[in-house]
């Protein structure tokens, strides 16, 4: 997701989700990653009966951490080599996205374009997208721990605390603080 989603669900509804690595959802459910990027596909509409069956063990399962079971033996990642494409995008996701794309695809062996062509192909965002996405995402982990937001910004690669607010307000629909002070165990992300 690259912007804000709002989901109503009922009172004491019980849900659970995946969050993929960058670059790994498209070659699991065998779709191209730009057809999933900020869309919300019901699980019956990728798997058919197969989703169907596996929304009645969650149904029945008594706990978070059985669901979570579940869902860790239910979807197994492919094991192919991984290409050099997802080699970069692990990289950039090591740091965070806080890392020189030019210097990411010379390593990879592909010049800036083939590279931008290719992470929009693997992950479904173009590389500096999913380097905005990965700071935010830092910002998100450090701001659970509490550390003043000057550093937090500082840590997670942005240039200033009002680079970090525009994306929070992007990405989170609101500011790091509002985000931060609505959530009901004070963690987000």
């Amino acid at each position: 997701m690259t912007a804000e989603q709002r989901y109503d669900l009922p009172a004491k509804a019980c849900t659970c989700g995946l969050r993929f690595r960058p670059g790994m959802a498209a070659s699991l459910l065998r779709l191209p990653a730009a057809d999933l990027t900020d869309r919300v596909i019901s699980l019956e509409d990728l798997c058919g009966a197969r989703a169907r069956e596996l929304q009645s063990r969650l149904d029945d399962a008594g706990s978070s951490a059985e669901r979570l079971s579940i869902l860790s033996n239910t979807v197994r990642p492919p094991a192919p080599a991984p290409n050099a494409v997802q080699r970069a995008i692990e990289t950039v996701t090591a740091h965070y996205g806080d890392i020189d794309l030019d210097w990411v695809a010379r390593q990879a062996g592909m010049s800036e374009r083939q590279f931008r062509r290719r992470c929009l192909e693997e992950s479904g965002l173009a590389p500096k997208q999913l380097c905005r996405v990965l700071r935010f995402r830092r910002a998100c982990e450090l701001g659970n721990r509490g550390l003043p937001w000057g550093l937090i910004a500082a840590e997670a690669g942005y240039f200033d605390q009002a680079h970090l607010i525009r994306d929070f307000r992007e990405f989170a629909g609101a500011t790091p603080m509002s985000v931060f002070s609505n959530t009901t165990d004070g963690r987000f992300g």
